[in-house]
């Protein structure tokens, strides 16, 4: 088994405290999301052995395909894990766009496909369907997308919720982007059986993720695909377990109970199953965060959307990721605060466990020839 390691693009700023928000609420980091501050996050991913960084979308960040084809010519070999909502443009615009941006990227595209949970935020889109309505759309939506990925003839789609005529791609994308698809509701499932690559969840304990993956397994199974698994959760690696923990108190002594309120009350009116499950790990409280061995929930406590992070030290975490790859989860995405510094903790602490243990490599490394000395006299002669 070869797992693979993503990082993230903290597209609304930076901070070394949690950055309230997301997930329909706005936030901010004291460090801005300058293009030039998300480069050095790149490289740092980048020279660590990380595949790819993920974008977020929604009101609260930065566009994602904008801000990552602008981070294109300042990487080499890092991929961009592009976070989008199907239903905002046409999909024959998105596989174009994707197909453009796999062209120039060289073929360092991601897709991963957000349906949307957070129903203001929707209608602030102008995208006024029920949660059921837009899983049906995302869907079709993907249907169409892979039709002209794949197909050299014209496509004609009339569904309930998305219609094209006669449409046809000039170029196709090369190689196919893979597509990235989380949902934890009933009408998740399907869509991913049938349309991801990858099926994403969040850092819940191993019990309800191997639930959840066994769910998403059967539907697959059902539509003649096998999928790959991915988990998305924070980290704080230290080289002992007490440094470890220090962060997190630090990072939890820093919370503003004004947020934890102001940030619970706008998540309560969540459609979305994921976040409902992230916010009854912690239930609001801050005395009961470890839900299971080195799984903290005290990120949740301030932002929507991944709300758990893996705290310990580097054996430790390392040994928490093993136990989740057995459940057959090999792609990683994973962030801390500040997303720079965290990025280098885990890439020269955590990685090098996996190396050892033949589960990773790093993707980018080049064999180095011994240096040598021109015109040096050998001992020989």
């Amino acid at each position: 088994m070869s797992l693979s390691f993503h990082w993230f693009l903290p597209t609304y700023g930076d901070s070394r405290s949690l950055v309230a928000g997301g997930h329909g609420t706005f936030m901010s980091g004291d460090r801005p999301a300058s293009l030039r501050y998300l480069n050095q996050i790149g490289a740092a991913a980048e020279d660590n052995g990380f595949e790819a960084v993920l974008t977020p979308t929604g009101a609260w960040c930065e566009d994602a395909w904008l801000t990552t084809a602008m981070m294109v010519d300042t990487t080499e070999t890092l991929k961009f894990l592009v976070a989008f909502r199907p239903g905002l443009v046409s999909p024959t615009l998105a596989a174009q766009m994707a197909a453009t941006f796999q062209r120039h990227s060289r073929g360092r595209l991601l897709l991963n496909v957000v349906t949307g949970g957070e129903l203001h935020e929707q209608q602030a889109y102008g995208d006024f369907l029920d949660k059921t309505q837009r899983y049906a759309r995302t869907g079709e939506f993907l249907h169409v997308v892979r039709e002209l990925w794949n197909s050299t003839e014209p496509v004609t789609f009339d569904g309930e919720h998305i219609r094209v005529q006669e449409a046809l791609l000039g170029n196709r994308p090369d190689p196919l982007p893979p597509v990235f698809f989380g949902g934890s509701s009933e009408p998740a499932g399907p869509v991913a059986a049938r349309y991801a690559d990858t099926y994403l969840t969040w850092g819940e304990p191993l019990l309800a993720v191997s639930r959840k993956l066994e769910w998403i397994r059967s539907l697959a199974v059902d539509n003649g695909r096998v999928l790959d698994y991915g988990l998305r959760v924070h980290v704080i690696s230290r080289d002992t377990s007490e440094q470890a923990w220090a962060e997190a108190d630090r990072l939890l002594a820093g919370i503003e109970p004004a947020d934890v309120e102001r940030v619970q009350a706008n998540l309560a009116r969540s459609e979305s199953e994921g976040q409902r499950r992230m916010s009854e790990l912690h239930g609001g409280r801050t005395d009961r965060l470890e839900i299971a061995p080195n799984l903290w929930a005290g990120v949740g406590l301030v932002r929507g959307g991944a709300g758990t992070a893996l705290v310990g030290s580097h054996a430790e975490v390392a040994e928490r990721l093993v136990e989740y790859s057995k459940l057959g989860i090999t792609h990683f995405i994973l962030s801390g605060y500040p997303h720079l510094e965290e990025a280098y903790w885990f890439g020269e602490g955590v990685l090098p466990i996996l190396e050892r243990k033949g589960l990773w490599r790093h993707p980018n490394r080049t064999v180095r020839v011994a240096a040598a000395t021109p015109f040096a006299v050998s001992s020989s002669s």
